[in-house]
């Protein structure tokens, strides 16, 4: 017999659980994992931090939302970032600030000898950058331990080992079958899962909407000298690759995007080889070791912005998905917008500069 909630959410990563967080005091809500551990996949894998460029100028408005949430909860820790550039990387660099002239970002154009003074040991290649002070590392684990807590004691249950696969609407919701044969039904189907949401919507019956899984390599490396932990997130402005301090590591990715099936990824050596290639050519800072690596998966709508909001053609199954790399960085406002969305209530100051009707799957439908 199939236990009734108002809601049911598929996915327990960053997005799931946020949402959860919002909506656990305002009906009976069921978070369905397809793992044995909420945020195996993206979640548990992220390099990540709260950058206020990244994702674009339609992505500024959720992440700057999301900022005093992540400071005041005492998850973010100052670095600051660099995109760095060469000589002939001067009209990059000039196009980005254009770019992000009015989005509310802070951005300073910086010469070589300041670029010097915050990066020791770069190579007289790189001659310009712009630098940010306000980036900032995320405690991901913390923030969603913080989410899952706040969901569980707000009466939602987090079913792990249930991954979905069947959702069939009935009059007034939908009938959900779990691997293990669990089954359960609800009023409203949230699709926060991830990579795998275009094959959740499909399940249900609903149109997809093209979201695209990419894999993303990071490598931690041992150098010599080890990083300055103060030292700033740098970031290519050609996108070749970005590294950060970590634990007297480095951090360090090819910014790669590859398309991917939604699936347990892992590193390749390929990867690996071309982040180092381009490490050695901007620090003088000799690697000692490859210490260990690993990959995640980011999923993108095709126009590279999220999807939040009900269907337009089936009744009852909520979008929130499509959140990229900046879905950690993004989550408290991104949750605060859909949970207005989904109750129609109003969430003081939680969204303020943030135009949700933007993210709306409406704009995939003909």
């Amino acid at each position: 017999m199939s236990k009734y909630f108002d809601i049911a959410i598929v996915g327990a990563g960053i997005a799931g659980s946020s949402l959860a967080a919002e909506l656990a005091r305002q009906g009976s809500l069921v978070v369905l994992e397809g793992e044995s551990a909420p945020g195996y996949h993206s979640t548990g894998r992220s390099a990540a931090f709260w950058e206020e460029c990244y994702g674009g100028p339609e992505i500024v408005p959720l992440t700057l939302a999301s900022g005093e949430y992540l400071r005041d909860g005492g998850f973010l820790t100052e670095r600051g970032a660099l995109y760095a550039g060469r000589d002939e990387d001067a009209g990059k660099l000039d196009e980005f600030m254009a770019r992000f002239e009015n989005s509310g970002a802070q951005l300073e154009r910086i010469d070589r000898a300041r670029l010097a003074a915050i990066l020791p040991g770069v190579k007289p290649a790189w001659t310009d950058a712009i630098w940010e002070p306000a980036c900032a590392d995320i405690d991901v684990a913390a923030l969603h331990a913080h989410f899952l807590s706040r969901a569980t004691r707000g009466g939602a249950v987090i079913q792990t080992n249930a991954r979905l696969v069947s959702a069939a609407q009935r009059t007034g919701g939908w009938d959900l079958t779990c691997v293990d044969g669990s089954r359960f039904a609800a009023g409203i189907l949230v699709n926060a899962a991830g990579a795998w949401a275009d094959q959740v919507a499909a399940m249900a019956g609903v149109k997809p909407v093209g979201i695209t899984p990419y894999l993303r390599t990071v490598a931690q490396l041992r150098t010599d000298p080890a990083p300055d932990p103060a030292q700033p997130l740098v970031l290519d402005i050609s996108g070749r690759f970005y590294f950060k301090p970590e634990s007297g590591r480095v951090w360090l990715s090819p910014h790669d995007e590859e398309p991917s099936p939604p699936c347990d990824v892992a590193a390749g050596e390929l990867g690996v080889a071309t982040a180092i290639a381009q490490f050695e050519k901007v620090v003088d800072w000799r690697i000692e070791a490859v210490e260990r690596k690993w990959a995640g998966l980011r999923s993108f709508a095709p126009d590279r912005m999220p999807v939040f909001g009900f269907d337009p053609d089936v009744s009852g199954f909520f979008w929130f998905a499509g959140q990229g790399g900046f879905g950690i960085q993004t989550s408290p406002a991104a949750a605060a917008g859909a949970y207005e969305l989904l109750t129609g209530d109003q969430l003081t100051g939680r969204t303020s500069g943030v135009d949700m009707a933007r993210y709306s799957p409406a704009r995939f439908m003909s």
